[in-house]
């Protein structure tokens, strides 16, 4: 299973995952019928992780062929990534408390034997080995991997959040950090998922059988409370001639708005990160940038964290494409703060719309997509 890095072959890739494969997903997304065998999902996440092709057109170029109704779930699915980054947007404590708790977890004999595939779990470990060797796992395994991570191996959910941002090339602090405490039970307080024996025999067509869980754990408990933050940003109208571009926004068709005299790329490096990357990850990130820096027709040049950090000693006034909350936005913000920069944050307008939405749970969330398609005419 190999991942690309342009974005003339990510629309490749959907346009024929559309001709071929979409009309399975409802029926067989929750397979996983392994790494050879990818066709009942899109393998889509890391270029929209990266959004090198973005929700909003992945959504419209679905509904072009199809009827909505043909493809609630893809949708939905898609539509799962701006509803998590919208609720971290309103929350944004939960990011930096989940910093400070790495900071104070250690780890210990268990997390060892876990992250190297040495537990009595057969299928985890197998989990484990995929992970680490494709950087990608089904979305549903996911879910499996992090129920028994937490509830059947007594691991910190924590720890597993930053296992799997270390190795994912979808790798995305909202989607990850509230899908695994969505399974702790503390997202959704109370109610936590449980991986049972008989769902990853049903759904790994029977490769697993009769695995010994603990499938009566009672949810994790976090008495922190998060209270809705406004959506607030730096924006400032006047022209700044750069433009800076983190790793997680590499579609910039904001420049069709506007020129710019140089494009700053920037690529954070371990040492300026909180969740360190594994170098798989890292090099995938670099060859994604090195392939928007041969398609664009701009001046532009990939940075790391600390050649970003002279630029700023330096220039003063940066137009930024807002990277979300997360190692980018907090590594950023510091730089703000620490240089007095004068910023102007480009945001998209459909993400703004939709966070609006991101108040409450995604159910809520889920009822207003036909309005978000019908406001952006996306359908």
């Amino acid at each position: 299973m190999q991942f690309i890095t342009s974005r003339l072959e990510a629309l490749e890739k959907l346009s024929k995952y559309i001709e071929s494969d979409i009309s399975n997903y409802n029926a067989k997304r929750n397979f996983d019928f392994g790494v050879t065998n990818r066709r009942n999902v899109s393998c889509l996440s890391p270029y929209i992780t990266h959004r090198l092709i973005t929700e909003y057109e992945t959504a419209k170029i679905v509904l072009k062929k199809y009827p909505f109704k043909k493809v609630d779930k893809f949708i939905q699915e898609i539509f799962w990534r701006v509803y998590w980054k919208g609720w971290l947007e309103l929350r944004p404590k939960v990011w930096t408390d989940f910093i400070e708790d790495l900071k104070t977890i250690k780890e210990d004999k268990s997390y060892l034997k876990a992250t190297n595939g040495e537990t009595d779990i057969e299928c985890f470990n197998d989990w484990v080995n995929e992970l680490k060797n494709f950087n990608y796992l089904h979305n549903h395994t996911r879910m499996l991997f992090a129920s028994i991570w937490i509830f059947s191996l007594g691991l910190p959910w924590q720890k597993g959040a930053e296992f799997f941002m270390k190795h994912l090339y979808d790798g995305d602090a909202a989607s990850n950090t509230l899908s695994w405490r969505w399974v702790a039970g503390i997202q959704t307080k109370g109610k936590n998922y449980l991986a049972q024996s008989w769902n990853i025999s049903k759904f790994t067509n029977n490769k697993y059988k009769n695995v010994k869980l603990n499938e009566t754990a009672l949810p994790i408990i976090d008495k922190r409370e998060y209270k809705i933050s406004p959506f607030e940003i730096s924006k400032n109208e006047d022209v700044n001639d750069n433009l800076i571009i983190f790793e997680n926004e590499m579609y910039e068709d904001f420049m069709k708005k506007k020129k710019y005299k140089k494009i700053y790329f920037v690529l954070l490096g371990n040492e300026n990160r909180s969740v360190k990357l594994s170098t798989k990850v890292m090099d995938y990130k670099k060859d994604v940038i090195k392939s928007r820096l041969n398609e664009i027709k701009y001046q532009a040049e990939l940075l790391d964290g600390n050649s970003l950090t002279k630029l700023a000693k330096t220039s003063k006034s940066f137009d930024v494409i807002y990277p979300s909350i997360g190692e980018n936005f907090s590594f950023f913000k510091m730089l703000v703060k620490k240089n007095n920069l004068n910023i102007n944050f480009i945001t998209r307008e459909e993400d703004e719309f939709c966070w609006k939405f991101s108040n409450k749970g995604y159910f809520n969330f889920k009822l207003n997509i036909p309005i978000i398609l019908s406001t952006f005419k996306l359908n």
